[in-house]
């Protein structure tokens, strides 16, 4: 004989829907997840790609440290007009605050001739022109604050070369955060710091206009 208590216990009514109910959880944090992860990889890219777009704009526009341009164009040591510029004579780092104003100073071992600094060339690398593209057109959600270049001196160049200094010029991203949409509500995701990254070019023509 079939108790009420036996055909509740074997009764499976309803069985799909609250396998669904468990699984449905689980399979949408994994949907989301790879949703999630994969904009990630795309910002990894699109930083990848603006800091290859500001170090070529570096490259060929005005420093952002106005005083680099007397490092190799002035030497009052007149034996020394025409021999190479040593390398590290001269290691500007550039960064800017979190309004986006735009500052330098000293690398270590290194002597600037002043720290005066160019906040249109540094916008310019970062904004881009109407002509080229900068670092913030392929990496929107970048701030002026998470940004640094530097002008170290390569070892290329000579005093008083009338083309100015060749400095290498390295343009880096950091403390950019990760933005997880979905994750980040329901996993606390949302404050992951990519890691820095760069890219290294040597002065080419640092100059204020293009042909």
């Amino acid at each position: 004989m079939v108790t009420p208590r036996n055909r509740f216990w074997s009764c499976q009514s309803g069985a799909a829907m609250i396998e669904a109910a468990i699984a449905m959880p689980l399979l949408l944090t994994l949907l989301l997840g790879f949703v999630d992860f994969g904009y990630a990889f795309y910002q990894w890219n699109a930083a990848n790609k603006a800091v290859q777009a500001g170090a070529r704009l570096a490259q060929i526009s005005a420093p952002v440290p106005s005083g680099l341009s007397l490092e190799t164009l002035t030497q009052s040591d007149t034996t020394k007009v025409g021999t190479a510029v040593p390398a590290n004579t001269y290691n500007y780092i550039c960064t800017a605050n979190s309004a986006g104003t735009a500052s330098c100073t000293c690398g270590t071992g290194a002597t600037c001739q002043n720290l005066t600094v160019s906040q249109a060339a540094f916008d310019l690398i970062f904004s881009g022109s109407t002509t080229r593209a900068g670092m913030q057109t392929y990496l929107p959600l970048l701030k002026k604050s998470e940004v640094q270049i530097q002008y170290q001196a390569s070892g290329l160049g000579y005093w008083t070369r009338p083309g100015g200094p060749v400095p290498t010029i390295t343009v880096s991203i950091v403390n950019h955060q990760f933005q997880f949409f979905f994750l980040g509500a329901l996993l606390g995701l949302g404050n992951m710091s990519m890691p820095s990254m760069l890219s290294t070019v040597t002065g080419e023509d640092l100059k204020s206009t293009w042909p």
